[in-house]
């Protein structure tokens, strides 16, 4: 984040900002302290240092300018997690355990214990799919007032997720957006082929099979 406002501030507003936030995000830690550990693993290490930085920038710079310094953050960091995640991809059978990896995963670091509530819907082959109904990222966003970065971190699944070689990352809607949900289905792309060759049989053939 702070090479983003360097590009706004010189250095001594720069500093002025950063003990600024400094002093606000520790202000959010004291306040929610008694919240449940998995909760203060998504509060404590984005969504409070985003909004005291953000909140923060407001008194610097214009409103636009602060979003981008939050924005921008999220891009960097996505496009350095993309990178190794699609290498990994790559590699042979790695889809599969991917996308098995998925289940286990949400329930641990995005379930109930951690401030979220979802949808869980029956195994798919090749696929995963899962509904949240409510996140921490808009709840307390909401409550110190900015919650328009629940957007920047929607947004971060399809940075991460959306570009994944020989998968396919797909959404409606999300509740940084004003959805009802997040909603997320990724899949192997050889689903597309397969539904591809189905259709294909079918026209080929469909007039002669009784």
């Amino acid at each position: 984040m702070r090479e983003e406002i360097g590009k706004v501030l010189d250095e001594e507003n720069c500093e002025k900002l950063w003990r600024r936030a400094a002093s606000r995000l520790n202000s959010y830690i004291e306040k929610y302290k008694s919240l449940p550990e998995g909760v203060h693993a998504h509060t404590d290490e984005k969504i409070f240092p985003s909004a005291a930085v953000y909140i923060t920038a407001k008194e610097f710079m214009t409103d636009e300018q602060a979003y981008a310094v939050i924005e921008n953050t999220a891009v960097t960091i996505c496009a350095k997690a993309q990178g190794p995640l699609s290498k990994f991809i790559r590699i042979p059978f790695m889809r599969g355990l991917f996308i098995k990896m998925w289940d286990p995963m949400t329930k641990k670091n995005f379930g109930e214990a951690c401030g979220f509530e979802n949808r869980f819907y029956p195994k798919e082959k090749g696929a995963y799919r899962m509904d949240i109904l409510k996140c921490p990222y808009k709840t307390y966003f909401s409550e110190l007032g900015c919650p328009e970065l629940t957007k920047i971190f929607c947004d971060n699944d399809e940075r991460v997720y959306g570009s994944l070689p020989g998968l396919v990352f797909e959404r409606a809607g999300t509740l940084g957006k004003g959805a009802e949900k997040c909603d997320f289905y990724i899949r192997k792309a050889w689903h597309d082929r397969g539904a591809l060759l189905s259709g294909c049989l079918v026209r080929c053939v469909g007039g002669t099979v009784r």
